[in-house]
């Protein structure tokens, strides 16, 4: 899980032209899979060899274009993270200019537009709360799902805040911080859950219910506020407290289970399900 749970959520693969182009916003910086811009804007039938030989070369011509790019963990086609050469906007623009391809130049319309809205979403966040809302409703998502999983967003990027200021320093100790609240709210990790309702590449939020979403959002919040109550240190107490929010999640969610006689983690997927019920009431008026 990223530190940004907002971020990782949105548009993490963006399209160009029918291409799709893997991205990841660490820091509040979009970086792009080179490898992917390079089958875009070529038509080499292997874009990893294409990006190879062209580094190389710009290597030997002691070109600083290959220092713009770093290694990130992006989603690989068999949905495993896999370390990728990506560059940001300013190094995609220097990299462009070594491909010989007229698909160029709108590319690099395109970045340009992507880089101005995130001008545009620093100066005023509430935009990029906007355009997340758009993306869901165009997804197919309902307003009262909207509104849970957006104040889930807030609720976990206020958790992140005060992990980052206590202590986590690494992007592996945020997932093993969420993981801790995953299992004792719900009895199993994220990736776990995202095997139960049969997720590779996929937001496993993006796919859960009210219930899990409401949930997941005590779990976290009830971290935070242990944190800030307890004035928590280090990543050890970190886990502690996140175990214990984990904990009063898990107690609700068995409360209200053995009420209703059924589980709430289930393999149904919420959009899918949404579609579903849509077909069904379209199929009886039909």
């Amino acid at each position: 899980m990223a530190k940004n749970e907002r971020i990782a959520s949105t548009e993490p693969i963006a399209v160009f032209q029918g291409k799709q182009v893997r991205r990841i916003n660490p820091e509040n910086e979009w970086w792009f899979s080179v490898v992917d811009v390079v089958a875009a804007l070529t038509d080499s039938p292997d874009a990893g060899a294409y990006w190879r030989k062209l580094k190389q070369r710009l290597n030997e011509e002691g070109s600083e274009v290959v220092t713009f790019c770093h290694g990130l963990k992006l989603p690989a086609p068999d949905g495993k993270l896999r370390e990728t050469d990506c560059a940001n906007t300013e190094g995609l623009f220097r990299i462009i200019q070594s491909i010989p391809s007229p698909k160029a130049e709108p590319f690099k319309r395109w970045l340009a537009k992507v880089g101005f809205e995130r001008i545009q979403e620093i100066e005023n966040p509430e935009l990029a709360t906007k355009r997340t809302r758009v993306l869901y409703k165009l997804k197919g998502y309902s307003d009262d799902w909207i509104e849970k999983r957006m104040r889930g967003i807030a609720i976990r990027e206020e958790l992140t805040d005060e992990w980052q200021k206590r202590g986590a320093a690494e992007e592996k100790d945020y997932e093993i911080l969420t993981a801790e609240i995953s299992k004792a709210a719900f009895g199993v990790t994220p990736t776990e859950y995202k095997e139960i309702k049969g997720l590779k590449r996929e937001n496993l939020r993006d796919h859960m219910d009210d219930f899990e979403l409401i949930f997941t959002m005590l779990g976290e919040r009830s971290t935070t506020e242990i944190h800030r109550e307890e004035d928590s240190r280090g990543v050890p107490k970190l886990k502690a407290d996140a175990r214990a929010g984990g904990r009063i999640a898990g107690d609700a969610r068995k409360a209200l289970e053995k009420r209703l006689k059924r589980p709430i983690v289930s393999s149904q997927n919420y959009l899918r399900q949404k579609e579903v019920e849509k077909r069904l009431t379209t199929f009886a008026t039909g």
